[in-house]
C-alpha cells in the first residue's frame, strides 16, 4: 500500500504548492484587478476597461509581465481591437464608483461545469475498469483482488475522485471566464494549461518519488484526457450560453 501513501502525499503536496503560489500572486492580482477609466484611442471617448489580472499575476511571477484586457465597455462589438489603451490603463488608478459604467464580471455557468465534471468522472470509471486499464493499475499498485474489492467498496476514493473532477472543472471555468473565452478550442487550451500547472506543481513538490512508472503513465494519460473533455464542454457550452445571454440583452 506504499504507492497509495505516495499518491495521497502527492495530492497534499500539490495543494500546498498551489496554495503558496496563490498567496504569492494574490498581491499582484489585487494590484491589477478592478476596472479603470481610460480614453479609447479610436473614439477619443472615456471607456471602462478591466485587466486580465490573473494573466498579469502569473506572468509577473514568472519574471516576464504581460498585460492584456479582459473586458471593455466597447466589447464584444470591438473585442478585436489592438488594446492600445493598455499603457494609459497601467498608469490609471482603479475605477471609482460613478466614474464610468464598467462591464460586469464574466459569469461562470454552473451547468457546463457540472456536466464536464460528470463526464470526466465517467471517463475515469471507464479508464480504470476491468475492460481497459484496471489490471495494469492494480498490478502497478501491488494490490491483490481482495484489496481491490475492499477499496471499491470504500466511499472515500469515490468521493475524492468526484471532488477532484469538480474542483478542476470549476478552476478551468474560472480561468475560461476571466480570459473572456467563447469557444471550445479556448476552453481546451485553458484546461490543458491548468493541467500542466498542476502537474508541474506536483513534480516540484514530490518529484514523483516512490510512484511506479506504469501508474504515473496511466494517471497522466487519464487526467490529460479528462482535462480535454472538461475544457471542450465548458468552452463549448459556456460560450453558447454567453452568446445567448448577450443576444437577449
Amino acid at each position: 500500500m506504499l504507492p497509495v501513501f505516495w499518491l495521497v502525499l502527492l495530492v497534499i503536496g500539490t495543494c500546498i504548492s498551489l496554495l503558496m503560489l496563490g498567496l504569492g500572486g494574490k498581491a499582484i492580482y489585487n494590484r491589477y484587478r478592478g476596472g479603470r477609466a481610460v480614453t479609447c484611442p479610436e473614439t477619443h471617448q472615456q471607456v471602462g476597461v478591466r485587466f486580465d489580472a490573473l494573466r498579469a499575476a502569473v506572468t509577473e511571477l514568472s519574471g516576464r509581465p504581460a498585460f492584456r484586457l479582459a473586458d471593455c465597455t466597447r466589447w464584444p462589438m470591438r473585442a478585436d481591437c489592438g488594446q492600445e489603451c493598455i499603457p494609459e490603463a497601467l498608469e490609471t488608478a482603479p475605477y471609482t464608483k460613478g466614474e464610468v459604467d464598467l462591464p460586469k464580471t464574466k459569469k461562470i455557468y454552473h451547468l457546463p461545469v457540472l456536466m464536464a465534471a460528470f463526464a470526466a468522472w465517467v471517463l475515469g470509471a471507464l479508464w480504470h475498469s476491468q475492460y481497459l486499464l484496471r489490471p495494469s493499475w492494480t498490478q502497478s499498485l501491488g494490490l491483490s483482488p481482495a484489496d481491490l474489492h475492499r477499496i471499491v467498496r470504500w466511499w472515500a476514493p469515490h468521493l475524492l475522485s468526484v471532488t477532484a473532477c469538480l474542483l478542476f472543472a470549476y478552476g478551468a471555468a474560472w480561468l475560461f471566464a476571466w480570459q473572456g473565452g467563447k469557444r471550445a478550442r479556448q476552453g481546451i487550451i485553458t484546461s490543458i494549461s491548468l493541467w500542466l500547472a498542476v502537474a508541474a506543481a506536483s513534480l516540484l513538490v514530490t518529484g514523483w518519488a516512490g510512484i511506479p512508472g506504469d501508474l504515473l503513465r496511466i494517471e497522466a494519460a487519464y487526467t490529460f484526457l479528462a482535462s480535454v473533455v472538461i475544457g471542450a464542454i465548458i468552452g463549448g457550452l459556456s460560450g453558447r450560453l454567453g452568446e445567448s445571454a448577450f443576444e437577449q440583452q
